[in-house]
């Protein structure tokens, strides 16, 4: 089987990057009903809809609330999908219709709350991939809690190394919410195709997000190791106020590194004690030798200025040249029309 590919799409500071097929459409011909609001359901219907499914989704009066809170967010998720307004407490019926056609059914209510509202997990049929994106999951103990991705975060731990900074990106909506419907999704299409029935899914978001830091529970090599505690793997300020990403973890990128920063002294302590000792070592380094390039740059520059000018100078002579030439000609041809008909 062969995959036609097509092009690239690249742009320096775009919206997001993405790699387009037209052949790679596994999930063309399926209809899934989204019945989520906010983020996690939002980027896990378009995660869908990327693979080819048509996307329904069912809003209430007042709209998705992301429309008014984060609009741009929201014409982004949202773009390529249908939508339809019912008012599930009073209309459920329609919605109940709609979801018995579909192959998949995406919500993200409360635990129970489907159900009562009648497009439960128990009001479809057998057939329909029915996945419920949930903040802690079926736990009678929790189950009932509110929350959003900060407090999910909070609640798996995933914030021990860094808080009271917040992520720069919702991990838990997105990774451990998302991206993990979209898998569990996939897997019981692929469980329908083999058994011909769906079945119920339920992604929590909160014990999604400890997975994804659980391999550290006994410990790490140093502490915080990919957070902050490695010199080797680290951002630094630079002069320019900005910042610049530093990941040599391999020991072959460490010694390049301190080899350009004339500090191959340095390499035996890549994972040694005192780790904010080296990375002063390191960013005094840098700056001396960033302080040099820039030095060496600033003089290519100048150099650069100057043969530009000197090549402008040499156009305007040419200019001027071709203009004189020019002039010349049409004297000499107005000199000889002259002479032709004084004559």
């Amino acid at each position: 089987m062969r995959f036609a590919s097509g092009a690239i799409e690249r742009a320096v500071n775009a919206a997001r990057i993405e790699v387009r097929s037209s052949g790679v459409q596994p999930l063309a011909g399926t209809l899934v009903v989204d019945l989520t609001r906010l983020l996690p359901g939002a980027y896990a219907s378009r995660e869908l809809a990327r693979l080819g499914a048509r996307v329904v989704r069912v809003e209430g009066p007042d709209g998705d609330p992301m429309r008014d809170t984060a609009p741009t967010w929201d014409a982004a998720l949202r773009a390529g999908t249908e939508s339809v307004v019912c008012d599930l407490r009073s209309d459920a019926g329609f919605a109940r219709a709609l979801c018995g056609r579909a192959d998949v059914v995406l919500e993200g209510f409360r635990p129970g709350v489907a159900e009562r509202l009648g497009v439960g997990p128990g009001d479809v049929p057998h057939t329909v991939v029915y996945c419920s994106i949930t903040g802690f999951g079926l736990d009678p103990a929790h189950a009932r809690r509110a929350g959003h991705d900060l407090n999910y975060l909070g609640w798996a731990g995933v914030l021990e190394d860094t808080a009271p900074g917040l992520p720069p990106v919702q991990v838990a909506d997105l990774a451990a919410g998302a991206l993990r419907a979209v898998v569990s999704v996939l897997g019981g299409l692929v469980e329908r195709a083999r058994t011909g029935r769906g079945g119920h899914v339920v992604v929590s978001m909160t014990h999604g997000s400890h997975d994804l830091v659980a391999h550290r529970l006994e410990g790490d090599t140093l502490p915080r190791m990919l957070t902050g505690g490695l010199a080797c793997y680290r951002i630094y300020e630079t002069a320019d106020e900005r910042h610049l990403t530093v990941a040599a973890l391999e020991r072959k990128f460490f010694e390049r590194l301190c080899a350009v920063l004339g500090r191959p002294d340095l390499v035996e302590r890549q994972y040694a004690g005192d780790q904010d000792a080296l990375a002063a070592e390191l960013a005094e380094n840098a700056s001396e030798v960033l302080a040099i390039s820039t030095r060496v740059a600033d003089r290519e520059v100048q150099r650069l200025r100057a043969d530009a000018e000197a090549v402008q100078r040499q156009l305007v002579l040419l200019v001027l040249f071709s203009t004189a030439v020019a002039l010349a000609i049409s004297s000499r041809r107005r000199f000889a029309y002259d002479r032709l008909y004084a004559g």
